[in-house]
């Protein structure tokens, strides 16, 4: 098994054709398969993204 400082495993499912496309890419590259998919969402991710808890109030008791 092939462990990096910082990275972490992942399985993903992906049309077998875009698979393809993307190992050629990263060949032509000189790349490795997770180089080029780690530059690909980099660059459509945006720089930070903020999650804001929202807080919703449910009343449980019953109506009377």
């Amino acid at each position: 098994m092939v462990t990096s400082n910082n990275k972490q495993r992942v399985t993903l499912f992906i049309n077998p054709s875009i698979l393809k496309q993307a190992r050629a890419q990263a060949v032509l590259e000189d790349k490795t398969l997770t180089s080029l998919v780690e530059k690909a969402l980099i660059n459509y991710l945006p720089k930070e993204t903020v999650i804001k808890k929202t807080y919703v109030k449910v009343d449980l008791r019953p109506k009377v």
